[in-house]
């Protein structure tokens, strides 16, 4: 096998863990949709702490859980002794065996980097009729964050970031899909405002957990009044009597590998 480290993105595992727990909790309808059955293999791409892998094999099949962070997959290894996890990169690995199903929750789209190239690994790892089950930010996900985001660093007068995330649309996805070798049996498009329960410091929590590789070249000295800048901006499309809510668009489907 072949497993290679992307360095794309620096993730603190607890704190995702603890705090951004809502990730995999909205992926228990996506392993309704992969119905995983016992005996069977599954690749969880983009694993994380192992969470939805846990609740993968709980059903009988023999998962391998993968994810480009090795603080990830440290954590998860931890968590979860019993089940086997490794680091990789998602446009670049090679399995061993051929999957009868490969998973993915809220992962895809941090492997925007060519995403034709995850697909072709995707593919390669199946079994010929294997399924490609995921769920990803779809085309307008956190728009009003990234625009408050933006415009915050263009008031500081800072270079523009390069945004760290992918978000297709349904029909460049499905065509993506199709180009890679794969028939589509379901696609889903549907917003999905997420409240941000475990971020009392609002937007600026989420950049800090979810672009934080983005304040590495912000003068420290501007790092907190530009974060609070980018709340202020943010406030009035996403902040409620309730609390914070994340402008979440997610892009769902079911595919098999022609």
């Amino acid at each position: 096998m072949r497993y290679d480290t992307p360095s794309l993105m620096r993730w603190n595992a607890r704190a995702y863990d603890s705090s951004f727990g809502y990730v995999s909790a909205h992926g228990a309808p996506l392993i309704e949709l992969l119905d995983p059955q016992p005996g069977e293999s599954i690749l969880d791409l983009g694993c994380g702490t192992g969470v939805l892998t846990a609740d993968i094999a709980a059903r009988g099949t023999r998962v391998l859980g993968m994810d480009g962070s090795s603080s990830m997959i440290e954590v998860a290894t931890l968590q979860h002794p019993g089940l086997d996890f490794v680091v990789g990169d998602g446009a670049n690995f090679r399995v061993g065996e051929a999957y009868d199903a490969v998973f993915s929750n809220a992962a895809l789209h941090w492997m925007g980097r060519d995403p034709d190239a995850v697909i072709r690994c995707v593919r390669m790892a199946l079994t010929p009729g294997g399924r490609f089950v995921a769920e990803m930010g779809g085309a307008g996900n956190c728009a009003a964050l990234t625009s408050a985001m933006l415009t915050a660093w263009r008031e500081y007068g800072l270079p523009e970031p390069d945004l760290p995330w992918y978000f297709p649309t349904p029909a460049e996805y499905a065509v993506r899909l199709e180009h890679g070798g794969f028939t589509v049996r379901l696609l889903e498009y549907f917003d999905r405002p997420t409240p941000l329960d475990e971020c009392p410091g609002g937007a600026a929590d989420w950049v800090r957990m979810f672009a934080g590789s983005l304040l590495d070249g912000v003068p420290p000295a501007t790092v907190e009044p530009l974060l609070t800048r980018v709340n202020e901006l943010a406030a009035p499309a996403l902040r409620r009597e309730s609390g914070w809510m994340a402008d979440y668009v997610r892009l769902r489907f079911a595919a098999v590998r022609a």
